[in-house]
């Protein structure tokens, strides 16, 4: 397999594709809680992944990616049982459970635990502009989901299932990284999908029921949800993994809770404070931090002249059919 080295080009799609997952990514806590509403937390969650495994499906016929190699499998099969089964279901749950402050402060420990795990199993190493970066955007985050919070307690229940979907996040990441060397991102993608929806089939006597009482905007939310956010997105997110290490790309997450601040702000009509505005600010500087580099012409820091990272520099050496 030819590796091949990361040039500016290649870092300008990578954030471009990081940029587009964040952004769909935090529209997605939007649309879950009016689809929430509605269908319970399994239902939602299968609803969302099969429409998801529809268009990717699709696709992949479209431009006949076929099946991955055999290597890329056990990364698949994991990611798809952690992150798009496991995952969904928690955190639909426990958002029902807790204020999203306090389910977007539990969740973004995510990119702390990818980060410790992607260094310990991928070999990653911890740079310091991503440990700073990181530390930083915790900070903004905690302020955000400090000053969203409610007046009441939150539920020790929704807490401990916002914490299991932070590591099913961090599990499911992780495990992902090591596929994209044998399969592209939308095959990484397309069938990490269909597995977290043959999961959540035993949610299916649910969803059939809660779609015939539910409203259309609940419905064509949950629609949204599976394109958007999951189909398009979780593309997004694996072509950049592919082209950068994961815990520069969990770093990247932290910008979410700022983005969800000015879409409430924008579609709910929900006015946040200078503190969580604040806060948001503080998450984004953040992540600039994490992405930073070595000027061009410098040389890499040694944490990061790792396996992994060429891994990520080789990880779809096909070219993209037209």
């Amino acid at each position: 397999m030819n590796s091949r080295p990361t040039t500016p080009r290649a870092e300008l799609l990578a954030a471009a594709a990081a940029s587009l997952t964040v952004l769909l990514w935090a529209s997605a806590f939007v649309s879950i809680r009016s689809a929430g509403e509605a269908y319970a937390p399994g239902a939602l969650a299968l609803g969302r992944l099969l429409s998801g495994a529809l268009v990717l499906g699709l696709i992949c016929l479209v431009r006949r990616e076929g099946l991955p190699a055999r290597a890329a499998w056990p990364g698949i099969v994991v990611s798809g049982l952690l992150w798009f089964g496991l995952y969904m279901v928690v955190l639909n749950w426990g958002e029902q459970k807790v204020d999203a402050g306090t389910a977007a402060l539990v969740v973004n420990i995510g990119p702390l635990i990818m980060a410790l795990l992607a260094g310990r199993l991928l070999k990653e190493g911890l740079p310091s502009r991503l440990l700073a970066g990181m530390a930083v955007s915790f900070v903004g985050a905690a302020v955000v989901g400090l000053s969203m919070s409610g007046e009441g307690g939150a539920s020790v229940l929704g807490v401990l299932l916002c914490l299991v979907a932070a590591f099913a996040y961090a599990g499911g990441v992780v495990a992902q990284k090591p596929a994209l060397r044998h399969g592209s991102a939308l095959q990484v993608t397309t069938y990490g999908c269909a597995i977290g929806a043959v999961a959540c089939l035993p949610f299916a006597g649910q969803l059939v029921s809660d779609a015939q009482g539910a409203p259309l905007s609940a419905t064509l939310n949950m629609l949204y949800l599976g394109v958007f956010p999951t189909a398009l997105a979780f593309t997004t997110w694996a072509f950049a993994l592919a082209r950068t290490t994961a815990g520069r790309m969990g770093a990247t997450t932290y910008a979410v809770p700022a983005l969800v601040v000015l879409m409430s702000w924008a579609v709910l009509d929900e006015v946040p404070g200078w503190i969580t505005l604040a806060g948001g600010l503080v998450c984004l500087a953040g992540v600039a931090v994490s992405r930073s580099g070595p000027r061009a012409g410098a040389a890499p820091a040694a944490a990061e002249v790792t396996p992994a990272t060429a891994v990520g520099a080789a990880a779809e050496p096909r070219p993209e059919r037209s």
